[in-house]
């Protein structure tokens, strides 16, 4: 769950809303994370204040990430800090990579939204900068990116098709605009049963040879293989009690 303070609160409302969230934070039921206001906005500095000292904030969001100073600011304010930069700019897709690296990065956030409003194009055109996501998180050896909202709240159709671009683009998962869209890209982003049978298929056959390669269904394969087989297997939802 993210707990919003930039976007979804008026200029007006922010110091409320920043004391709601600390009257609140002390009874969640499960750790959260809190999307701050971006660093050289007004609010930055009483949202990472409130935040450090907070309990039950697992991370935090930081919008218009664009350079490596931004997330050290929030580190040095509390060392356990998770943080979660949104790449929203051209600025801050340009330093990617070395945002990815500071440590404490759990994950990049693409902000589509933002970043098709600063480039001036559609969502369908942004594959270069999803695309450069997932090398830099693979480079920075954090976790997969998280793909930008879906905002059609009732379209399930959008946001299956959404997630299926996301996932073979290499994304680990997608935010979410509103809990009806949760079990939408859960389900997207698990494998299929075809995926998870071929999977066991594969590792089957690789535990009965010695050999690095081993033949199923008339293909050779090799070790490559079986780690893109382990992993479909590791990312199986497990069923729910």
């Amino acid at each position: 769950m993210i707990i919003d303070l930039e976007d979804a609160v008026a200029a007006d409302d922010k110091p409320s809303a920043r004391a709601s969230l600390l009257d609140w934070l002390p009874q969640a039921p499960r750790p959260v994370l809190v999307r701050v206001n971006a660093t050289g906005t007004e609010w930055f500095d009483d949202d990472l204040r409130a935040v450090a000292a907070a309990p039950n904030v697992e991370g935090v969001l930081l919008p218009k990430a664009e350079q490596p100073g931004d997330i050290n600011r929030l580190t040095a304010a509390r060392d356990d800090m998770r943080i979660y930069p949104l790449i929203e700019t051209a600025r801050g897709l340009w330093d990617v990579l070395s945002i990815a690296q500071v440590r404490g990065v759990g994950a990049l956030l693409f902000g589509s939204l933002d970043f098709q409003a600063d480039l001036g194009i559609l969502d369908d055109d942004l594959v270069y900068a999803r695309s450069k996501l997932v090398v830099a998180s693979r480079v920075a050896g954090i976790a997969p990116p998280i793909d930008g909202v879906t905002q059609a709240i009732d379209d399930a159709e959008l946001l299956r098709r959404d997630c299926a671009r996301a996932r073979q683009l290499g994304f680990g998962g997608k935010a979410c605009i509103h809990p009806a869209q949760v079990d939408v890209v859960n389900a997207s982003f698990a494998p299929t049963a075809a995926e998870v049978e071929w999977a066991e298929r594969i590792v089957a056959a690789f535990a009965q040879e010695a050999g690095g390669a081993v033949r199923v269904e008339g293909r050779m394969v090799d070790r490559p293989v079986l780690l893109k087989a382990q992993a479909v297997l590791a990312e199986r939802m497990p069923p729910r009690n």
